[in-house]
Formats: structure tokens, C-alpha cells, sequence
């Protein structure tokens, strides 16, 4: 459906990608590996996401004679469960804060640095080329949608502070060092350094290297440290090597 109300040929085929949080990103690894191959020269990646509109699903193909049927949210049940232990992701954060000895305080000032340089770069316009203004028709209202409504501006340490844990009673893990519920979707357009050159196009970036890795279930906030390493290696660089690091992750504990 992206690719066609984008305005991309029906005759172009497109498919979709699950791997939860990573799947933009996966999107840009197979279609690197794509062109990389010589099967294809151009590819469109990217992610969406729509958490907000994710349904309670209640289940009725079996015959239920007793007892109460229950509501399901599907966007916990189906996406944020750890299956092996059967909690939520919540409590993996709080298992990695517990090893690693990351404080409550340590975590919401990490969140409040994260939201600050958010507001800082959005008030600069660093965004301004990425983002696109969006036409919203309702019953109610038509509005032009042009900004997150995630981020919390004017944000301070007392307020997070303030809010209780989610996950664990006496947990360090609350929403204010949390990401929350949002919606979104992101693509980029990818092909070879020749094919733009061919088309007089001025790259934005170049993929280098990339990794992905598996950790213990219930330490999963551990797995973008091993996938860094692994593709700080490949590339051969060094940390130091890198001028920005930007860790996309759900909860301060990990990041």
C-alpha cells in the first residue's frame, strides 16, 4: 500500500519486513544487499509504525462455554512479550539496569538529556530537510500535521522524578525514561555510488557496515553494544572513529 499510494509503478514489487523495531533498518540492509548483488539498481526502504491504532483483539474461534473472554492488546501480546520468560520488555530493562548497576537517577537524566537535545535540534531546524508536512482530513477537523507530538519540551528532572516505576515495584524503569506510544514511517531511496553519479545525484550518506546479533532474552537491551562492536569491526574502525552515535532504543536503561 506505501508503495503504491507513494506513486511507485505497480509493475515495481515491494514486500514487507518484520523485525519489530529493527525492521527500517533491516529494509536498508536487504536493499543494499540488493544492489550490492546486481538484482536490482534503485530500491525504496523504509519503516512505519502505527502503535496508537494497534487492536484489543479478543479471541473466539475456540468455543468458550465458561468463564470471561478477555481483551488482548495486541501491541503488548504481539510485539513487546518476552515469549521465553513471559514478561514484558519492560522487565528486561530493568534486568539489565539490575546487573549493571544503572540507577534510577542515571536513567531519568539520561532521558532528560535525550529529550533536550531533541528540542534544541528541532528549534534549530536540524529536522527541517527530513520531515514532510502532512494534510489530515477528519470528520472534525483538517489540520496540517508537521511535528512529533512525542517529544516533551521544557522537560526538567523533577518532573520524572516524580512519575512511578512501570515494570517492577521498586524497578527504576518509568515512561519518562521510556520511549512511548508513537506513530511514524521513514524511507530512503538507495542505489550505487555509479547509478547517482549516472543521474547527477549528491549522496546523503554511504552505508558502510552494519550487524545484527543475538543476547540472552531477558537481557535483550544488551544486544546494540555486541552490534556495534561487530560492525565497528568489519568497517575496521574505532569508536573514536565515529562522530555521532545515534542508539534508537526503547528504555535509558540500555542505551
Amino acid at each position: 500500500q506505501a508503495s503504491i499510494h507513494a506513486g511507485i509503478p505497480v509493475s515495481k514489487p515491494a514486500h514487507i519486513i518484520n523485525q519489530v523495531c529493527g525492521s527500517g533498518l533491516r529494509s536498508v540492509i536487504s536493499g543494499y544487499q540488493s544492489i550490492k548483488l546486481g538484482e536490482n539498481k534503485i530500491i525504496v526502504a523504509g519503516g512505519q509504525e502505527n502503535m496508537s491504532r494497534a487492536p484489543h483483539a479478543i479471541f473466539y474461534r475456540e468455543d468458550k462455554k465458561l468463564d470471561e473472554n478477555k481483551l488482548v492488546d495486541t501491541m503488548i501480546n504481539d510485539g513487546l512479550i518476552d515469549s521465553f520468560n513471559n514478561y514484558h520488555m519492560g522487565i528486561t530493562a530493568e534486568n539489565v539496569a539490575e546487573k549493571y548497576k544503572i540507577s534510577r537517577d542515571e536513567q531519568d537524566l539520561f532521558a532528560l538529556n535525550s529529550q533536550e537535545k531533541t528540542q534544541k535540534a528541532t528549534n534549530e531546524n536540524r529536522f527541517k530537510n527530513e520531515l514532510i508536512k502532512l494534510k489530515i482530513d477528519t470528520d472534525d477537523k483538517n489540520f496540517i500535521f508537521e511535528k512529533d507530538e512525542h517529544p516533551r519540551n521544557n522537560l526538567n528532572l523533577e518532573d520524572l522524578k516524580k512519575l512511578k516505576t512501570v515494570f517492577k515495584e521498586n524497578g527504576t524503569v518509568t515512561a519518562g525514561n521510556s520511549s512511548g506510544i508513537n506513530d511514524g514511517a521513514a524511507a530512503t531511496i538507495l542505489m550505487s555510488r555509479e547509478e547517482a553519479e549516472l543521474r547527477d545525484i549528491e549522496p546523503l550518506a554511504n552505508v558502510v557496515s552494519w550487524a545484527t546479533c543475538g543476547v540472552e532474552p531477558s537481557l535483550m537491551g544488551l544486544g546494540p553494544i555486541q552490534a556495534v562492536n561487530i560492525a565497528l569491526e568489519k568497517a575496521e574502525w574505532r569508536r573514536e572513529d565515529v562522530d555521532l552515535f545515534e542508539i534508537n532504543e526503547a528504555f535509558a536503561a540500555q542505551s
